[in-house]
């Protein structure tokens, strides 16, 4: 099953264009002959590092998008890993990540449609509120007759 990968790595800044061009070459040959395809390779120029890195504060950084297996791709880093200009790589796979790219670009245009729509329907009308009845009077009580208390 081939996944799209990108792989950085960062040549010594001691080598020349040239020899860095030569690597760049090998790599891609290595990619192609176990099945892959290189989709661009991308020289990013000298950097300074973060940290020292073998005794190198700044690199040339080169960046690798490819598509192969999983196998193409750990042959590759074992390559990467034995070549001695090669100060530090990394590999990152992805197919997962524009998967997850796609699904929030699709719910950002669903947002924006719901909010881009007038609204259709006519707000509701407030429903009418019934007059009060009239309060009937009540009937005047007959004269109460005072209760006397039996002794």
């Amino acid at each position: 099953m081939s996944r799209l990968y990108e792989v950085m790595f960062i040549v010594r800044p001691d080598v020349s264009d040239e020899d860095t061009d030569k690597l760049i070459a090998g790599f891609t040959t290595t990619v192609t002959n176990g099945g892959g395809a290189v989709r661009t390779a991308e020289k990013m120029g000298r950097r300074k590092l973060a940290y020292m890195v073998r005794r190198f504060n700044d690199g040339n950084y080169v960046l690798l998008t490819i598509e192969a297996n999983g196998a193409v791709v750990l042959e590759l880093e074992r390559r990467l890993r034995v070549t001695e200009p090669v100060i530090k790589f990394i590999t990152v796979r992805m197919d997962e990540e524009e998967k997850r790219l796609a699904k929030v670009k699709a719910l950002r245009n669903a947002h924006r449609k719901l909010s881009a729509e007038p609204a259709q329907a006519p707000a509701p009308t407030p429903a009418p509120t019934p007059a009060p009845a009239p309060v009937a009077a009540e009937p005047a009580a007959a004269e109460a007759e005072p209760v006397q208390a039996s002794a």
